[in-house]
């Protein structure tokens, strides 16, 4: 069944007031804007995935050579989306790519450079790729 937003009706399973930059085991799926089969298709009960698909791929497995304080754990990337589980273990929520880190929040993993916080009106490293 195709994706109707009149009939098809998503709540937020978010925890309100939780801050969710907090060190913990956090469930993300993340999908393709107007749901697009972008990243491969199903043969066979099987995931064939394209070159797009895994690029996704690459990208999830470079997730903690990239940003200190962030583990990755299961993963899957389906046709239109991937699911995967991320893990803060300590890092707050920065980019910290040239210097100190300058969190409100005290120290963050920022080993060699400025930490781009939202908080401190810094712009923050959005996480793009440029495979």
């Amino acid at each position: 069944m195709k994706y109707n937003p009149d009939i098809h009706h998503r709540r937020s399973i978010r925890l309100r007031g939780y801050d969710y930059s907090r060190p913990g085991a956090y469930f993300v799926t993340t999908c393709t804007q107007n749901r697009e089969c972008l990243f491969g298709k199903i043969v066979g009960g099987e995931m064939v995935l394209n070159d797009a698909g895994r690029m996704i791929n690459i990208v999830w497995n470079e997730i903690q050579e990239n940003y200190p304080g962030v583990e990755t754990d299961e993963f899957v990337v389906m046709p239109n989306h991937i699911h995967g589980i991320i893990v803060l273990v300590g890092a707050g929520p920065c980019a910290c790519p040239d210097g100190p880190c300058a969190c409100p929040d005290g120290p963050c993993a920022c080993p060699d450079g400025p930490c781009a916080c939202p908080d401190n009106g810094q712009s923050q490293n959005n996480g793009t790729t440029t495979k």
